[in-house]
């Protein structure tokens, strides 16, 4: 950039000599030296086209047109039009490069090194180095080399990288720390749990440096567009050379030639062969900036049309963490019938049973315990301190021919019987996520007709969440396959244009994402698969991101639709004007540079989204 500005500073110079002084062949010599060097390598990428079978582009328009500027004695014209020329292509790659840093900036997150233990020592090595299961040192100011879990020391983590989210994270002993992130505080000493290649950093990259080379229609059309528009304007611009002046008294060669070439240099397409493409590369930009990826410029343009939204519940809308909600005893107390049910599923991984040993926060004493067994799909039968311990749904209570009290419960019950005698339940439910209402409201507020929940669980805790949050439709106690056929049936509630959207966040939802019109993922607790099957990735836990990512789709495909109209809009009567000899060639190039330099900066404000929530 630096190189081409300073060669339009020279080429300035020489022109403006050359317009000074009044003998012409002086002023001819300067205009040719000023022409050279603004415009040789405009002429050689169009030669170098040519013999590509690359004829009709840019570059071949605008050598054909200053050439010929000069061939019918309009030398200042001509050395004008490749000026011009060049100041727009030096506000392009401004605008580009503008951009380009922005994402840089905000994607600058791959790790230079990795701490690891060699002997006594510390020693940084390449993060491609490092194997899983190898323990890494992070120090205060150091960013996360690869995904670990934390094995001693704590701090506060900077995300924003990662997620958009301002806020430090607290980290401790236990916790696992994703790549990319910046320890603020504090030495911590990790495990790598993923080698670099898989590590969230990298797949963060591969997105972004992907994201490009899927285009939008828009962009497609443009493509198209230049392919057939290119030779047709050529066409007329020949015609109207030659047409004229032989059928038409009075008519000249020179006359019917410069608006010919007037015509040419208005027609070049820049505007629209530049600024769409920026258009949406700014506002996958701006989407990174809010914690959310978006894999291709199609998805985002498809984010626009969205009309049904389709909830998974677990991991999505809800914290996808069981918690114990309530206990309650028939003669034992609270304590005790905690404890009974803790040591009857202390042998099991099942959430339910982790639930129930976080509630009661003790060291469990195995001896006391024998005789485990777990009956799939009803709960579990254990001997604890000698006495025959039942903890599962009712359907072990009936199976057992214990009475039990029934209600219809919408949580989790866990009903828990001392030698056939029943001693109370425990009931456990998953938390819905504080964001989860906002971003049912905010979807509903941007006009998206249908929100849809699809789960596993039963069709009460299903009916009682959707209730809470308002969703409009439920369909419960699915399996993974029935995810599918039901998102199947839900395709026919959209329009011809409208597009169904699935948010989820587990292994069991990645066919359901990739099935989807567009598939968005949670990736901060999400699974590998979802996010590989996804085309919309969160890194944080918010659903309410997902209408903010909907706000920026459409705030992109306005700017984009904004420059097609506006650049085919002022072509096409400058063209028109050209054409009938009422525009100069001066006049043409500062209309078509004029148009591309406002396109170019119009497609900025897709980078911008700072008050887009």
């Amino acid at each position: 950039m630096k190189k081409r500005l300073w060669r339009l500073i020279i080429a300035t110079c020489f022109f403006i000599i050359a317009l000074m002084i009044d003998d012409q062949w002086e002023k001819f010599v300067l205009s040719i030296i000023s022409y050279i060097i603004i415009g040789y390598d405009i002429l050689v990428k169009a030669v170098k086209n040519i013999f590509k079978g690359k004829v009709f582009d840019e570059n071949f328009l605008m050598g054909i047109a200053t050439i010929g500027a000069m061939l019918i004695g309009e030398y200042p014209e001509g050395v004008a039009v490749m000026l011009f020329y060049q100041l727009g292509e030096l506000f392009q790659s401004y605008a580009v490069d503008r951009s380009r840093k922005s994402i840089a900036a905000l994607m600058d997150i791959r790790p230079d090194y990795a701490n690891i233990k060699e002997g006594e020592e510390w020693i940084k090595v390449d993060p491609n180095e490092v194997e899983v299961g190898q323990i890494i040192m992070v120090k205060a100011g150091e960013r996360v080399p690869l995904d670990a879990k934390v094995m001693e020391g704590n701090s506060m983590l900077d995300t924003s990288a990662l997620t958009g989210e301002s806020i430090p994270q607290q980290i401790e002993t236990g916790d696992e720390i994703l790549s990319g992130c910046i320890n603020i505080s504090g030495v911590l000493i990790a495990k790598v749990t993923k080698e670099f290649e898989e590590s969230t950093v990298n797949k963060i990259l591969d997105l972004v440096e992907n994201a490009s080379s899927r285009k939008s229609h828009s962009e497609q059309f443009i493509t198209k567009f230049a392919r057939y528009y290119t030779p047709i304007v050529v066409i007329v611009a020949g015609v109207l050379a030659i047409i004229p002046p032989l059928v038409m008294k009075g008519a000249t060669f020179s006359k019917w030639i410069y608006r010919a070439l007037s015509f040419l240099v208005v027609s070049c397409p820049c505007a629209l062969v530049i600024s769409i493409p920026l258009s949406f590369f700014g506002g996958i930009g701006g989407a990174s900036k809010k914690g959310i990826l978006v894999k291709g410029s199609n998805y985002l343009e498809a984010l626009a049309n969205a009309e049904i939204v389709v909830f998974d519940k677990t991991g999505t809308l809800t914290k996808g963490v069981f918690t114990v909600q309530e206990i309650q005893p028939v003669e034992i107390s609270k304590e005790e019938l905690l404890e009974l049910a803790v040591y009857a599923e202390s042998y099991s991984n099942h959430p339910i049973s982790l639930s129930l040993k976080r509630a009661y926060k003790k060291e469990i004493d195995y001896e006391r315990i024998s005789d485990v067994e777990e009956i799939a799909g009803y709960g579990v039968k254990a001997v604890v301190d000698g006495k025959q311990i039942l903890a599962g749904n009712e359907k072990l209570m009936k199976k057992m021919n214990i009475s039990f009290l029934r209600e219809d419960f919408v949580e989790t019950v866990v009903h828990i019987a001392v030698d056939n005698q029943y001693e109370g339940y425990i009931l456990i439910a998953d938390e819905i996520k504080k964001d989860s209402f906002e971003a049912i409201k905010n979807l509903k507020a941007i006009g998206i007709k249908q929100t849809i929940m699809l789960t596993g669980d039963t069709k009460n805790i299903g009916h009682k969440i959707s209730k809470d949050l308002g969703i409009d439709k439920v369909y419960a106690e699915l399996l993974p396959g029935d995810k599918v056929e039901k998102l199947e049936e839900l395709f026919s509630l959209r329009s011809l244009k409208g597009k169904l959207v699935f948010v989820g966040d587990g292994i069991n939802d990645a066919p359901v994402l990739a099935r989807a019109d567009i598939g968005i993922a949670m990736g901060g607790l999400g699974s590998d698969a979802a996010i590989e099957a996804a085309d919309v990735v969160i890194m944080t836990d918010e659903p309410s991101k997902i209408a903010t990512a909907i706000k920026i789709s459409k705030k992109t495909l306005r700017i984009a639709n904004q420059n097609i109209i506006f650049a085919i809009g002022v072509k096409i009567i400058v063209l028109i004007l050209s054409a009938l000899g009422f525009t100069s060639m001066w006049a043409a190039i500062f209309a078509d540079v004029g148009v591309a330099i406002l396109a170019i900066f119009n497609s900025f404000r897709a980078l911008n989204v700072k008050y887009i929530q």
